[in-house]
């Protein structure tokens, strides 16, 4: 078992190279279906990072992840899009792909200029909150590579404005740890969530979000809600669309490769399981990718038997950690969350918890 510690910032963007950009749409009368409630975020890694993907959910939405297979020939990306808009917002990515040409990121293909930007990307199905035929385009995605920083908002923001969880309303949420034993000490590990799946995002006995199990709810500042608050939220009863999705980036500053990007993703959805229930339903389309940008040494080296491979070590305890980084980072895009078009918040729901 590995020991850890929260990141510097508790954010995505502890990974040094790493920025997050958002761009929304929210207008006041998206309650009534007649506005705007979605928008899309930006993971950009300009100069280029090892990346792999898991998709476990059975309605994937989703782009360039066939690249992303270990046994494929580009080994880097230059971001990733997490949209709203369900396929509709995968056009955002065009708007990506034009910001970073224009900054001359991508794959070189010949004379200064000529580049090919690689940007997977994944979407949640938010097209019932606000306007149908309001959702992420080129300029959407466009605007969110510009805005890109290492500091920036979270819970209803970018891809998580129309965002639902449960019956409850989701969003953005990040996290971050630093490894403190073994041998991948010093290595920091740290996630990226868009939470709006159809599974419940608390314990219907208690109140409490199910991602603060391990951890307790003292490390998330809440409190035990009181029994009517908790009658109450139960009574909202399930989500009322069959289609949903949380999608998000997992990242490392430790040197993987395609392969162990591909493992990072998949340990990562035991985060997602353990703060969803049921996650990875045949009505959620789950999909994390995993980006490794290789700027932490080890501080000794690593005796690896030569049947495994070399960074095996580092990678199981970048697993274990990008487990505890999503399951975090759900519970603060929970936290973080506010109403949007009459969907009420876990904050409106459970004021008591946070006296």
């Amino acid at each position: 078992m590995i020991t850890t510690a929260p990141g510097p910032t508790d954010s995505l963007t502890d990974i040094a190279g790493l920025t997050v950009g958002h761009h929304h749409r929210l207008d006041d009368d998206a309650a009534l279906g007649a506005g705007a409630a979605t928008g899309c975020t930006v993971v950009l890694a300009p100069a280029g990072v090892v990346a792999g993907v898991d998709v476990r959910g059975g309605g994937p939405g989703t782009r360039e992840t066939d690249l992303l297979d270990p046994s494929h020939s580009v080994q880097q990306v230059n971001a990733v899009l997490l949209t709203g808009g369900s396929a509709y917002g995968l056009a955002a990515a065009d708007g990506v792909m034009r910001w970073l040409e224009e900054h001359g990121h991508g794959i070189a293909m010949g004379l200064p200029g000529q580049v090919v930007p690689i940007v997977p990307g994944a979407v949640i199905f938010d097209l019932p909150v606000g306007d149908w035929k309001i959702r992420p385009d080129a300029d959407f995605g466009y605007l969110a590579a510009e805005s890109a920083s290492r500091e920036y908002a979270t819970g209803t923001v970018g891809a998580g404005v129309g965002a639902r969880a449960g019956g409850i309303k989701g969003g953005v949420g990040t996290a971050s740890v630093v490894i403190t034993d073994g041998p991948a000490k010093g290595t920091t590990v740290s996630a990226l969530i868009v939470a709006n799946p159809v599974g419940s995002v608390f314990d219907p006995r208690t109140g409490l979000p199910w991602g603060v199990g391990s951890e307790g709810e003292a490390s998330f500042g809440i409190g035990m809600p009181i029994p009517c608050e908790l009658d109450a939220a139960n009574a909202i009863g399930a989500k009322g669309t069959v289609l949903n999705t949380s999608i998000g980036v997992v990242a490392t500053d430790a040197a993987l490769t395609k392969a162990g990007c591909r493992r990072v993703a998949v340990a990562g959805h035991d985060g997602l399981a353990r703060a969803i229930r049921p996650a990875h339903s045949p009505l959620d389309g789950d999909t994390i990718f995993a980006l490794a940008t290789g700027t932490h040494t080890p501080e000794s080296a690593i005796d690896v038997p030569a049947a495994f491979p070399a960074d095996l070590p580092i990678l199981d305890a970048v697993c274990a950690a990008a487990a505890q980084v999503v399951e975090r980072a759900i519970v603060k895009a929970i936290l973080d969350a506010t109403s949007v078009a009459g969907i009420p918040s876990y904050r409106d729901l459970f004021p008591s918890a946070f006296v």
